[in-house]
């Protein structure tokens, strides 16, 4: 007789399903991948994970939209959940965003936001004092101030008592050890303290306190909204979008400020300071590991509540974002170009739009698609077209080369070289710009005619004077400068051709060996700290002549400075870029802007061969509505961005065989679409870099063209990348090299 085991033990209950999910991690994947729970392990959608990928341990998200059809016994288990809050869906919605409309893998994107491993758990506690009353066994003075100090009640940290009382560490520790202290565990401190919307209120008044009523507006509707600061150089746009600040942090909202340069947030950093008593969080390239580690997490947890910082700042995981600042708009350091191409102020759109809160564009001279954006009623622009107080634009003049030339060897006009003097003697400023790096641009024998090239680019070594170095600035190679031509043999007839501030420098010199000289340039020995320091010299008045690249039109604010002299006014005019124009009228506005910003009579000279260019017209005349008028219909004539679409596509390879014909196979798979064309290939202006030939073909779409899918259906036809063959994709490319 047989027995059911029923009889025995009761019904037998069936195994638990196991549980999958989806798993973005942070490589180059299409698409996330999937992965068993463990029986008690807790997650839910954006927890973030540590994964089994091949013989790695690697981190990731738990994402959706992964594959449903496979046997969950086949399937990996999670390692580890981190104690850390989850990506929210409104975070992994950009993430997807991002992804589809670059057409970048999505665990890339997700990278940018997962990129500090060591923030996902929490930090660890700190050691701290407690009085617990009594007397010490002696007391001294010292240990009477320690004991006032802590008689608040208050929790201390040991270095922190000891400093409050102006004692040294060891007067606490004899407290310690009679037990007057007992030891706690308090929390880690923020990286910064909380700024306090009322802690200095702005006193506006006219244009600005219109411009702020509007903006707040917009604000307290806490819904999606762009507006656009469209104001002169000094009008107090800083003072108007910190009101928009001090009202979202009131509704209990986090901020993010988009900063195009690092250099240009020290001095933003301390007027944000006065304003709110307590600086933001920074987030760059530059900040030590673990301070990128404490803004990451106290992003995500909400104890940061504004963040300063570059473009990358935008993928961090805010716990209740409310609004984003992108200042200077029109920048193009906001296009990242590698691993994933995007743009971080139409992204940083995209971001307020998924998340429902406002966004606030701000410029002197917003971009061209801005301007369209506004017009078209999608914006909310918003005027300011004086200067704030009883400051005066500066007065500016064309300086036509072709009458008033330099002397044999010189860059410099007699009319700037004269105004120069006249402003050193009046102990105010004029500031020299030339957007070129370097001593001089090519260097050449004046017996052969070699010219130095660098051997990986198709590029002239820039002559670096003060290195005593020809570098690259493609791919960063570098040699000694030498004496003699390396092709014929002869000494001392190798000549530096054109100028860079290194050489203005020379001939400010020359001219003005009394005068204190700074150059301002981003390759300047000492990195970003020295900027800052260099920056600071100027503001207080310890430069009499600077000399600088386009990192002297960030936003700074000089009181002394009431000349702005333009080296070579034509120089960003003469390559075949659309921007060309833009480009020009955008960062020549903003230098000169930098003069008479607290009321002093100022002036602009700008050098140039092209006196009649249209560029060059609107600049002097102060008239940028009639520049963007023009620029606004050539563009919609061609049916450029924004009326058209635009991608790049780079092929690379290490021949230039190799290349070309990668590049002319996906030409032939190019899909025959209405609208939209494909133009190429070529060779890129740039044809070789790096030791690797670049060919690169154009796709060209109406606004209204389905770009993406087109490019995916193109890139689905064409032949799989072999051997050393790269190709990238640039959705709406800034660079044409």
């Amino acid at each position: 007789m047989s027995i059911d085991s029923s009889d025995l033990f009761g019904p037998i209950e069936p195994p638990p399903a196991v549980r999958t999910v989806s798993v973005l991690v942070p490589m180059p994947a299409p698409r996330p991948y999937s992965y068993s729970v463990p029986e008690g392990m807790a997650v839910e959608p954006g927890s973030v994970v540590q994964v089994p990928l091949g013989p790695r341990q690697v981190m990731g998200a738990v994402w959706e939209g992964g594959d449903e059809d496979v046997d969950p016994k086949k399937l990996r288990p999670i390692t580890k959940v981190f104690d850390c809050p989850p990506l929210s869906k409104d975070m992994r919605d950009f993430v997807d965003w991002v992804a589809s409309y670059t057409l970048s893998p999505p665990g890339l994107v997700a990278r940018m936001a997962l990129r500090v491993p060591n923030a996902f758990d929490p930090e660890p506690m700190v050691e701290g004092l407690r009085f617990v009353g009594g007397e010490p066994e002696r007391m001294t003075p010292a240990r009477a101030r320690v004991l006032d100090a802590a008689g608040d009640g208050l929790s201390w940290t040991r270095i922190g008592l000891a400093h409050a009382a102006g004692v040294s560490t060891s007067v606490v520790d004899g407290l310690i050890a009679q037990g007057i202290f007992e030891t706690i565990f308090l929390p880690p401190p923020p990286i910064v303290a909380k700024p306090d919307p009322d802690f200095a209120p702005s006193r506006l008044a006219g244009p600005q306190k219109e411009a702020a009523d509007e903006i707040l507006e917009e604000v307290r509707n806490g819904q999606f909204a762009v507006s656009l600061i469209d104001g002169v150089t000094g009008s107090g746009k800083t003072e108007v979008y910190f009101e928009a600040i001090a009202e979202t942090l009131k509704r209990g909202k986090q901020v993010l400020i988009l900063l195009p340069e690092i250099a240009l947030t020290a001095s933003f950093l301390e007027r944000f300071q006065d304003r709110f008593g307590a600086k933001p969080a920074e987030w760059h390239s530059d900040l030590a590991p673990k301070t990128r580690e404490k803004v990451w997490r106290q992003a995500v947890t909400g104890e940061v509540r504004v963040v300063a910082g570059a473009r990358s700042a935008l993928f961090l995981p805010f716990e209740d974002l409310g609004l984003i600042i992108v200042d200077e708009e029109h920048d193009p350091a906001y296009k990242q170009e590698d691993r994933v191409y995007y743009n971080a102020r139409d992204m940083a759109v995209v971001r307020a739009r998924i998340g429902d809160f406002p966004l606030v564009l701000v410029s002197a001279t917003p971009s061209v698609e801005s301007q369209v954006n506004g017009q078209s009623g999608r914006y909310t622009t918003i005027h300011l077209p004086t200067r704030f107080g009883d400051a005066a634009l500066p007065d500016l003049h064309l300086v036509d080369m072709r009458r008033h030339a330099p002397e044999r060897g010189g860059f410099l006009s007699p009319v700037l070289l004269r105004a120069i003097g006249k402003t050193v003697e009046k102990k105010q400023q004029a500031l020299l710009f030339l957007n070129r790096r370097g001593y001089a641009p090519l260097t050449l024998c004046r017996v052969c005619g070699h010219r130095f090239q660098c051997p990986q680019c198709s590029s002239w070594l820039v002559e670096h004077r003060f290195k005593r170095q020809l570098q690259c600035h493609q791919c960063g190679y570098h040699q000694h400068t030498p004496e003699a031509c390396p092709e014929c043999g002869t000494f001392d007839h190798l000549v530096a051709c054109g100028p860079g501030v290194e050489r203005i420098a020379e001939e400010v010199e020359r001219h003005f060996p009394e005068a204190r000289t700074i150059v301002l340039s981003s390759d300047i020995m000492g990195g970003v700290k020295r900027l800052r320091l260099e920056l600071d010299a100027i503001a207080k008045g310890e430069a009499d002549i600077v000399i600088g690249t386009q990192l002297v039109a960030k936003g700074h604010n000089f009181p002394l400075m009431t000349l702005v002299g333009i080296i070579d006014a034509d120089l960003g005019l003469a390559n075949g870029d659309p921007r060309a124009a833009e480009r020009t009228f955008q960062l020549l506005s903003q230098v000169t802007g930098r003069a008479g910003r607290t009321g002093l009579k100022s002036h602009g000279l700008l050098q140039t061969y092209q006196p009649q260019h249209p560029v060059m017209q609107a600049i002097v005349s102060g008239d940028a509505g009639a520049f963007y008028e023009r620029e606004i219909a050539e563009r919609e004539r061609a049916i450029l961005p924004p009326f058209g679409r635009l991608a790049s596509i780079i092929v690379s390879a290490e021949t230039r065989q190799d290349a070309e014909g990668h590049a002319r196979s996906m030409r032939n798979a190019a899909p025959q679409v209405t609208g939209i064309s494909v133009l190429g290939p070529a060779e890129a202006p740039l044809a070789l870099v790096r030791g690797r030939h670049r060919f690169r073909l154009l796709v060209h779409g109406r606004r209204n063209s389905d770009m993406q899918a087109y490019l995916r259906t193109m890139l689905a036809q064409s032949p799989k990348e072999r051997g050393s063959i790269h190709v990238q994709l640039d959705i709406d490319p800034q660079s044409f090299l």
